[in-house]
């Protein structure tokens, strides 16, 4: 009977575990991302950017996304540049009524951060 017990026993632990189951392995460490706060003061030793000349190059140089290089969002500006290039400035049209719409948000102060989460100063 010893011997039968002896193998529920090993039955048992080998088969209760789940063949996925894994050890436990530490936390892997995960440094804090830098994420900024919307409207936030500017950092000692930052330029801030102007609300008015952002919206004044939106208007007028949109399609080309100046406005968006201008203000830090540099993703944002190369799709806008490459749309209104790769298009053969068909696509243009349309970056320039984005442009124009970004420029009236910028002016009317919806827009009011930068990249960075820092106010853009009047």
């Amino acid at each position: 009977m010893a011997d039968n017990n002896q193998y529920n026993h090993s039955y048992n632990t080998y088969y209760n575990q789940s063949p996925y189951q894994q050890e436990e392995q530490p936390p892997m460490y995960n440094p804090p991302q830098y994420q900024p706060q919307a409207g936030m003061d500017p950092p000692p030793g930052y330029i801030q950017k102007s609300r008015v000349a952002a919206g004044i190059l939106a208007i007028l140089l949109g399609a080309y996304g100046i406005h968006s290089f201008y203000l830090g969002n540099t993703s944002r500006g190369l799709v806008q540049l490459l749309v209104s290039f790769l298009t053969c400035g068909v696509g243009a049209i349309v970056m320039e009524i984005w442009g124009i719409l970004d420029g009236i948000k910028l002016l009317d102060g919806r827009i009011n951060t930068d990249a960075n989460g820092v106010f853009l100063k009047d």
